[in-house]
């Protein structure tokens, strides 16, 4: 297994647009296996396979307060939505950075395991609102697009002073 590196807000990989998986092998359960240990070590709840340059419909999340049990969602769809659910979110992609966003409360939603084998679940509150976070980065979506554009600006401007004064790529 390996730590892999996430990209970072504005980087432009980010807006890319993930494919669905269509071949369920051995490199789509080592891609679920790297994608939950980096999420563990960058103390995360979620990640998408975006966040990490590669873009497949693939989703990891853990919302457990003992950090041990990982879902993975392939593929995923929403069925229905209801509710509405206004939560501080932040993201492993937008680093140092919570803002208010308005979500359903409750969703139910069709996927893949990372077998290939379909199933159906329902998800309300933090569960909820991470597979919705989550989504969006497969459909190259972040949070911030949820923010005023003045605010959009001033986390972008301050995470491109931060990558620039560490050499990161944009």
């Amino acid at each position: 297994m390996s730590i892999l590196t996430i990209l970072e807000f504005p980087d432009r990989r980010l807006r890319t647009k993930a494919r669905d998986v269509t071949v369920f092998d051995r490199s789509v359960t080592d891609l679920v296996e790297d994608m939950i240990e980096t999420m563990y070590d960058y103390k995360g709840v979620g990640l998408a396979a975006t966040q990490v340059n590669i873009h497949q419909r693939v989703i990891v999340i853990d919302t457990s307060e003992e950090k041990n049990s990982p879902l993975c969602l392939i593929n995923p769809e929403i069925l229905e939505k209801d509710g509405v659910e206004e939560s501080e979110e932040g993201c492993l992609s937008v680093p140092g950075f919570f803002e208010l966003v308005t979500r359903a409360e409750h969703i139910k939603l069709k996927a893949r395991d990372k077998h290939g084998k379909p199933f159906e679940m329902e998800a309300g509150e933090l569960l909820a609102v991470c597979i919705q976070h989550e989504i969006d980065h497969l459909d190259g979506k972040l949070f911030v697009d949820y923010l005023s554009p003045l605010k959009r600006r001033r986390i972008k401007s301050k995470l491109e002073k931060i990558h620039k004064q560490q050499g990161k790529k944009k």
